[in-house]
């Protein structure tokens, strides 16, 4: 059976996508795989694609070239990436663009690997982004183990699983020599996890302001895309006070024990189920010693939301339950001195969404099918693509195959059963996009 047959044709008929083309010799308007509707339109330009000699050729390099895949991926793995601490980690992804044909590729002024392959054509600019950082501090072990059919190390998955992909699909366009109508540009972005806050993929909206639609992978496994994002705000809650001796200035009002009373004030609030909301407080820090007053506090609080007007409600109502904390220790003590609160903003990524109607998420469906994998559903998530999404600019994130478990652990494990099947999705999923000169025009459209 040829690659061909094996990977597309029999997809395509299983998901029922070639009754696009004909029925009774009339053309159908639209029909679904999984979730998404797919106009004819749209299916007619990816099996242009898909069908393509040299496109049928890479798929089939990409499965027999899977362990090396892997090999770089372990590379990756083992070079730490904390956030803010991504340096070492860039440089290296630097090289392998420039090895894989992108010598242009250059680290930008925020610590992003940027490398742009030229399209032939007047065509739109996609960019492709897997992020760099993990959430692991610098003195972690992330040495590669293999046990059992698995490979564990810290970050082996999220993301150096997508880090990988990502160089494998420059490789293999470049070794097929599969000349695209519009422009790919290829991101290794920093700050994606924790604190980073998106800053990597804010600097590259920021300063390009000409992409006209954005893939990012992120992870493993093969069963959704990432149409919707979940937003978040996060803030240092800061309690300050005049402090003093546990005995000697008892009746002297806590910054601590504001910060209790605050806590508790926010932990009692409720929140809806649909758009799902939710909040945390997630580290607390503060005082001087056992036996004195505290002068200082901070606990820091995660929130967020699927509903942009319901991340703002909550805000505000958080704020508002640590000040009537603050207020109620004050007046505890009698005013015996005074807390105040200062709320610190550390982290904002927005709510967005592409409909489901998208050109960039039917290609998305349309390459499961093309791989054989079911699309299950089409997820809301917090990840790079929050920041074009809440720009109105085409955006989703798919993951890289494979399986993976325990993410941001140290016991985090990757698994590479049919893991081919990401890279291939991605190659598809571009050239649909991106287009295929002498094939097919651009999926994607200029903005």
């Amino acid at each position: 059976m040829t690659v061909r047959s094996k990977h597309i044709s029999r997809a395509f008929c299983c998901a029922g996508v070639m009754s696009l083309f004909m029925f009774s010799g009339v053309a159908v308007a639209q029909t679904s795989v999984g979730p998404v509707a797919i106009d004819a339109p749209v299916a007619e330009q990816f099996q242009s694609v898909a069908a393509d000699s040299r496109v049928v050729a890479a798929l089939a390099a990409m499965e027999q070239n899977e362990p090396e895949t892997i090999a770089e991926q372990i590379r990756l793995t083992e070079i730490p990436a904390p956030p803010f601490m991504e340096d070492v980690r860039a440089q290296y992804y630097l090289e392998q663009m420039q090895q894989r044909g992108l010598q242009d590729a250059y680290i930008d002024s925020e610590g992003n690997v940027i490398g742009v392959r030229k399209g032939t054509g007047d065509g739109p600019l996609l960019a492709i982004a897997a992020h760099l950082d993990t959430v692991f501090p610098m003195e972690t072990d992330v040495t590669v183990e293999f046990r059992d059919g698995r490979y564990y190390a810290p970050g082996i998955s999220d993301d150096g699983r997508g880090l990988t992909v990502l160089l494998t699909l420059l490789e293999t366009l470049n070794a097929h020599a599969i000349p695209t109508v519009g422009d790919i540009m290829f991101i290794g972005n920093v700050g994606e996890e924790g604190l980073g806050d998106l800053r990597g993929i804010k600097a590259i909206f920021r300063d390009h302001p000409e992409i006209d639609g954005f893939i990012s992978i992120d992870g493993s496994g093969l069963s959704s895309i990432t149409a919707a994002a979940t937003g978040s705000r996060r803030f240092e809650f800061a309690f300050t006070g005049p402090g003093g001796h546990s005995f000697s200035a008892f009746g002297l009002v806590s910054a601590i024990h504001a910060m209790g009373r605050a806590i508790t004030k926010i932990g009692d609030l409720e929140t809806p189920v649909d758009p799902k909301t939710t909040f945390t407080v997630g580290t607390v820090r503060g005082g001087t010693s056992v036996n004195s007053i505290a002068a200082d506090a901070v606990f820091e609080l995660d929130m967020r939301s699927n509903d942009a007007n319901e991340l703002a409600k909550l805000e505000e109502r958080a704020k508002a339950a640590a000040l009537e904390g603050v207020a109620e220790e004050n007046a505890r003590w009698n005013n015996n001195g005074e807390i105040t609160v200062e709320f610190r903003l550390v982290g904002d990524r927005p709510v967005g969404s592409t409909p489901a109607d998208s050109p960039i998420v039917q290609a998305g469906a349309l390459a499961f099918a093309a791989v054989g994998r079911e699309l299950e559903e089409l997820r809301t998530s917090s990840t790079d693509s929050n920041i074009p999404m809440s720009m109105g600019i085409p955006a989703i994130t798919i993951t890289g195959g494979g399986a993976a478990g325990v993410s941001h652990s140290p016991e985090e494990w990757f698994s590479p059963e049919n893991s081919h099947l990401g890279p291939q999705l991605a190659l598809l999923l571009t050239l649909s996009l991106a287009g295929v000169e002498g094939i097919s025009a651009p999926t994607l459209q200029r903005r």
